[in-house]
């Protein structure tokens, strides 16, 4: 796997965001499904996450000065925490949208291009979060490693939004796709509290 700067992994993981972005709305467009909205907002809170990682990175590598003897190292930290309360911004969204549409069912069109278009936007996310995890690794930064979960997070949703947009479908029973974006939903503020937990743990140099 291939190694990046810190700085020119968080500018692939911008491009990434952008790109998924496009393509989950072209996917709710098609087929109006609640499921390929909430995949759709996620994308918008990887979009800016990744801006505010790229500025606590920038921040970081700073040299040590008067005010900062060790250096600004723990601005990471900070971007972590940022990304979760995203992350939980987001499911809470989601949970909104679905409750509305679970109050309001509504059949799934043009399932087949739909998915397509979900599944390319996954698999993105998931070259993008492997070479976040390995460039991550390989400079101990915080703030790639939170990004590359988040992406894997988003990975995880699409393929529950894929599964309920098409039992729905096949089944007729339109509840089901509003019921999965809450499980999703509920999935995503798990992970926003594990990102907050281990960057307060690092912010405190809790013991191993």
């Amino acid at each position: 796997m291939r190694i990046l700067a810190p700085q020119q992994a968080i500018k692939l993981s911008v491009g990434a965001a952008l790109a998924t972005m496009a393509i989950k709305v072209a996917a709710w467009g098609l087929t109006g499904s609640v499921g390929f909205l909430s995949d759709a907002l996620e994308s918008s809170v990887n979009l800016a996450g990744a801006l505010f990682a790229l500025w606590m990175l920038r921040w970081a590598h700073e040299p040590a000065d008067e005010q900062h003897p060790f250096g600004h190292g723990k601005a990471e930290y900070f971007s972590a925490i940022f990304e979760a309360g995203l992350i939980s911004l987001a499911a809470l969204a989601i949970i909104g949208a679905a409750g509305e549409r679970l109050l309001h069912p509504r059949p799934i069109e043009s399932l087949g291009l739909g998915t397509v278009f979900a599944v390319i936007a996954s698999a993105v996310n998931l070259a993008t979060a492997r070479v976040l995890f390995a460039s991550g690794r390989a400079h101990r930064s915080m703030a790639l490693d939170a990004d590359a979960r988040h992406l894997m997070t988003d990975v995880w949703t699409t393929a529950g939004v894929i599964a309920g947009v098409g039992l729905a479908w096949a089944t007729g029973w339109n509840w089901l796709d509003p019921l999965v974006a809450i499980a999703v939903a509920l999935n995503i503020l798990r992970e926003g509290w594990r990102l907050i937990r281990a960057s307060i743990d690092g912010l405190m140099d809790r013991a191993l």
